[in-house]
């Protein structure tokens, strides 16, 4: 027998049509396994994609290292806080998030967002989702640091 009353933490509303998909938990696995708390049955979905969270009342994403990444209003991100209306696109599937951040605990304003410290420990290129995580003296060795010629034209200045 199905429970009268179902908590729900917010929705998922798939920007190309279908059915809305609710968030049930305070924590998801969102992928293409049926063990996945959200199953997507999409071969661009990675197995287990990412995770979804609630923290301080705001849904954070997280990507699990998925082949084809995750992405907030169309930028590429590793974690990220999710506002209300925000677009999440999980591999090339676009959907608005909706949610009450005061029903599921907030108070305040939002806290930090988590990728703000992440932008500045890791090139554009691994942002972009270009680059996996080279070492600056991998960077060297690959052409990515220029050499001093930026320095001297600053100097002349």
């Amino acid at each position: 027998m199905a429970k009268s009353t179902v908590t729900m933490y917010g929705e998922l509303f798939p920007m190309g049509g279908g059915d809305l998909i609710p968030l049930l938990k305070r924590s998801l696995l969102v992928g293409r396994r049926e063990s996945c708390d959200i199953v997507l049955r999409f071969s661009n979905v990675s197995a287990h994609h990412c995770q979804l969270t609630v923290v301080a009342g705001y849904w954070h994403v997280r990507d699990l290292k998925s082949r084809n990444g995750v992405k907030v209003n169309g930028v590429r991100v590793v974690e990220k806080r999710i506002d209300p209306g925000d677009i999440l696109s999980i591999a090339k599937h676009k959907y608005e998030v909706k949610y009450s951040p005061v029903e599921l605990g907030a108070v305040g304003p939002p806290p930090p967002d988590t990728s703000e410290a992440d932008t500045f420990g890791s090139s554009l290129l691994e942002r972009a989702g270009l680059e996996h995580g080279r070492t600056a003296r991998e960077r060297v060795h690959h052409g990515v640091h220029h050499g001093g010629t930026e320095d001297t034209e600053k100097s002349k200045k």
